[in-house]
């Protein structure tokens, strides 16, 4: 179960990242260097102390995590990556 809260900033993040990109249909090898460069994001907030950033590249991380899986998904890549 994910809670209301998490959910809506992931859907609300996944919306912003939409509006600003479009629909990604990347492969997975830039997926992951995607995904790879928002870990990296949270990786430098939690190492400078700094909560609110973290929680905030932890959610840029997830939300896209699910992008590439929509985008698997919706190439018919479902046993990919």
């Amino acid at each position: 179960m994910i809670p209301e809260t998490i959910r809506k900033a992931l859907e609300d993040e996944r919306r912003a990242q939409d509006e600003k990109w479009g629909e990604q249909n990347h492969n997975s090898h830039y997926w992951l260097t995607i995904i790879g460069e928002e870990y990296g994001e949270a990786c430098k907030a939690a190492n400078e102390c700094r909560p609110h950033a973290l929680r905030v590249e932890l959610v840029h991380t997830a939300a896209s995590a699910i992008a590439a899986i929509e985008c698997l998904d919706r190439n018919g890549h479902t046993s990919d990556i």
